[in-house]
């Protein structure tokens, strides 16, 4: 990874590169990671593939500054390996776990590196622990998905959760802040609350707050919405998405809708509920997710008609 993330080489184009050699991503398992189109990160990289041939940059491993210097890098390939993971963006699983454990392996082992021994390399491995220990809770022995609110947490792998804390600690030290602390600290407040409704939301919407000064990408403020909604209620959560700067990239963002969806229901509109979980479903490809969606279709149209009737 670190020979792949040369400075000559654009930092997406490093990643991209990396995910597609190293990981074996496809153009498309990178492109959803990327918010973009297949076509795109094929372009990508066939322009790193051609600047490292027109500049001879050597495929070796450096040593000393250099590497540390490249660790931005890494450190965003490991993270993405985590989230494809995580988050399947297709097949019939939405959890590939094997994924979460080798970015946990990789991550570690960056931590005990003397050039990598970070405070966002610990970040990063804080986040991966802590949203790995509630795998065992995301879907059900079916393979349905399972909500926060529906989740048993008396099965989350609380082992984990304590390294998770553990090098969230680590993160601490010195004045950097990354995008890894911010997002460790949304998931220890998941992992540290005895309930769906004990969960300290306003801690959370601050998190997301300063996330959002760091990187404005609508995926984050998407989330942010589904934050202020906890806090605000579902109507502010739909003030807060329609104002989404470049909201036009989550246009085919299966979650967009299915967010939305979840706001219109709670409101009662199970009409656009209705419609929203309906163009979501026509979205994604992973199974467990076309299922969910199914189900919230199925009874948002049900509680439609009684409204009607």
């Amino acid at each position: 990874m670190f020979a792949c993330c040369h400075p000559l080489i654009p930092q997406e184009s490093q990643t991209a590169l990396a995910l597609k050699t190293l990981c074996g991503f496809s153009a498309g398992e990178i492109a959803k990671a990327f918010l973009t189109t297949e076509a795109a990160i094929a372009k990508r990289l066939t322009r790193a593939r051609q600047k490292i041939r027109d500049l001879s940059i050597p495929f070796e491993i450096p040593s000393g500054e250099e590497l540390s210097s490249r660790l931005d890098g890494v450190l965003q390939t490991v993270y993405l390996l985590f989230n494809e993971g995580y988050k399947a963006s297709s097949g019939e699983s939405l959890v590939r776990e094997e994924l979460c454990y080798e970015a946990i392996r990789l991550a570690t082992l960056l931590s005990e590196h003397p050039a990598a021994n970070q405070p966002r390399t610990h970040a990063l491995v804080a986040l991966t622990l802590l949203n790995t220990a509630r795998l065992p809770e995301r879907v059900d022995q079916e393979g349905n998905i399972l909500r926060l609110r529906e989740q048993d947490r008396s099965n989350w792998n609380r082992t984990m959760i304590e390294h998770g804390v553990f090098h969230l600690g680590q993160a601490a030290a010195g004045d950097e802040i990354s995008e890894y602390h911010l997002q460790a600290g949304i998931a220890a407040c998941h992992c540290t609350a005895d309930d769906y409704q004990s969960t300290d939301w306003p801690r959370i919407l601050s998190l997301y707050d300063q996330w959002m000064k760091m990187n404005d990408s609508p995926v984050i403020a998407l989330n942010r919405a589904v934050a202020i909604a906890n806090v605000d209620g579902p109507r502010v959560g739909i003030e807060a998405i329609e104002a989404i700067r470049n909201r036009g990239q989550l246009d085919s963002y299966y979650l967009l809708y299915a967010v939305l969806g979840e706001f219109e229901a709670q409101l009662h509109n199970f009409q656009a509920g209705a419609d929203h979980f309906r163009k979501a479903l026509q979205l994604t490809s992973v199974k467990s997710e076309q299922s969910f969606l199914s189900k919230r279709l199925r009874n948002c149209l049900s509680r439609a008609s009684r409204f009607v009737s």
